[in-house]
C-alpha cells in the first residue's frame, strides 16, 4: 500500500511547489525605499481593510483652511483663486473640492504627566466635550493616546463616544513627558487609519493635542514628530494648559503673558502641519476653541495638483498656497516628502 500511494504523493508536492513559485512571482513586490538621512522611516503598509496613504500618482494634495481678518472662515472660493508654489514655482491645480463632510480620523492626545497634574479634570473635560459635538456615529472615528513617561492607546479607533468618555474619565496624572513620542505614534496609527464603511473617495487624519507643549522625556526630537504628521497627511490642532494663558479662578486676571517654550512647541508643531494653536485664556474659552476645530474640519478646500519636476523619492519640497483676495489668511501644510503619501 505505501508503493501504491508513493507517486501520486510525489506528484502532488511537485505540483503545489510549482503552483507555489508562480504565484511569487506573479506578485508585485515592493522595492525597497531608503529614507532621507535625518527623516523618520515611511508608514508601514496598511491592511485590506485600512485606508492606505496614496504613494504612486505623484498627486500632491492639500487640506486648505482661509479665514479672514476677524478668523471667520471663508468657504466661497473657486479654484481661480488660489495659488500653489512649490519651491517657489507656480504649480497648475488638477482637482479642486470643498470638502465639508469626509469621514474623519481623529487621534486625541491628552497629556497626563505629573506636570499638568492640577489641570488634568479640566483637560478631561475639554476631550469629552470635544467628542460628544465632533463624532458622528458609522462615519467618524477616534482613537485615545495618553503620554506620562510614554505614549499609550488607551482607546482603540471606534465611534462610540461612551468608550472615549469612559477612558478619559479613567485617567491619572503622573510622569514625565513624551509629547514628541505620543505625536509620532498617532501619526504612524493615522496613516494606517480604516477605511470608510460607505464609498466616500478618502477621509480626513487630524491630530488633537491638549498639554502644556513641555517634552521631558522622548526619544523623538520636535521635528521627528512634525515630520512624522506630514508623512500621514495628518493635520495637528494643538489646545495650551498652560496657567499662564488661563484665569481659571480669578476672572479678573490679565488674560495674556508671553508665550512660554511649551506654547511657542504647540504653535510650531499646528503652523507646520497646517492646523492651528489655541490658548484658551480662562476655562469657559475651551468650548469655543473646540468648536471652531468643529467648524474647522467641515469647511475646508481639498486642493490637488502634480509636481511640474517630479521629485525624487524622499525628497522634501516646500509648499505655500495663496489666494488672490485681500485680506485672507491662508493655512495649509508647509511642504511634503516625496514618496511618502504627498
Amino acid at each position: 500500500m505505501k508503493s501504491r500511494f508513493a507517486r501520486p504523493g510525489i506528484f502532488l508536492a511537485a505540483a503545489l511547489l510549482l503552483t507555489s513559485i508562480a504565484v511569487l512571482r506573479a506578485t508585485p513586490q515592493s522595492p525597497a525605499t531608503t529614507p532621507a538621512p535625518g527623516a523618520p522611516p515611511a508608514p508601514a503598509a496598511a491592511s485590506q481593510n485600512q485606508s492606505p496613504i496614496r504613494v504612486t500618482t505623484g498627486l500632491v494634495h492639500l487640506v486648505v483652511t482661509v479665514t479672514d481678518r476677524q478668523h471667520d472662515l471663508v468657504t466661497d472660493l473657486n479654484q481661480s483663486d488660489f495659488t500653489i508654489l512649490e519651491n517657489g514655482v507656480p504649480q497648475p491645480i488638477t482637482f479642486f473640492g470643498r470638502e465639508t463632510d469626509l469621514p474623519l480620523r481623529i487621534a486625541l492626545l491628552l497629556d497626563t504627566s505629573n506636570s499638568i497634574r492640577a489641570r488634568l479634570q479640566f483637560e478631561k473635560d475639554a476631550a469629552i466635550d470635544f467628542l460628544n459635538k465632533v463624532i458622528r456615529r458609522d462615519k467618524d472615528l477616534a482613537f485615545l493616546v495618553t503620554f506620562d513617561n510614554e505614549p499609550e492607546v488607551i482607546q482603540d479607533y471606534t465611534d462610540e463616544v461612551g468608550l472615549l468618555n469612559t477612558a478619559i474619565r479613567d485617567q491619572r496624572a503622573g510622569g514625565a513627558t513624551a509629547l514628541n513620542d505620543a505625536i509620532s505614534m498617532a501619526s504612524e496609527k493615522l496613516s494606517r487609519a480604516p477605511a470608510p464603511r460607505a464609498e466616500e473617495s478618502d477621509i480626513r487624519r487630524v491630530i488633537v493635542v491638549i498639554s502644556d507643549g513641555h517634552d521631558t522625556l522622548s526619544d523623538h526630537a520636535i521635528i521627528d514628530a512634525i515630520n512624522g504628521s506630514i508623512r500621514s497627511e495628518a493635520v495637528v490642532y494643538t489646545v495650551s494648559t498652560n496657567t499662564d494663558w488661563l484665569a481659571l479662578d480669578n476672572p479678573n486676571k490679565p488674560k495674556k503673558y508671553n508665550m512660554d517654550n511649551g506654547d511657542r512647541v504647540l504653535q510650531q508643531v499646528a503652523d507646520e502641519t497646517g492646523g492651528r494653536a489655541f490658548f484658551p485664556y480662562r476655562v469657559d474659552d475651551l468650548a469655543r476653541s473646540f468648536l471652531d476645530i468643529d467648524t474647522e474640519l467641515r469647511s475646508q478646500y481639498f486642493i490637488g495638483y502634480t509636481p511640474k519636476n517630479l521629485p525624487e523619492s524622499g525628497e522634501y519640497r516646500k509648499i505655500v498656497v495663496e489666494t488672490d483676495r485681500k485680506g485672507l489668511v491662508v493655512r495649509s501644510r508647509r511642504g511634503y516628502y516625496a514618496g511618502t503619501g504627498n
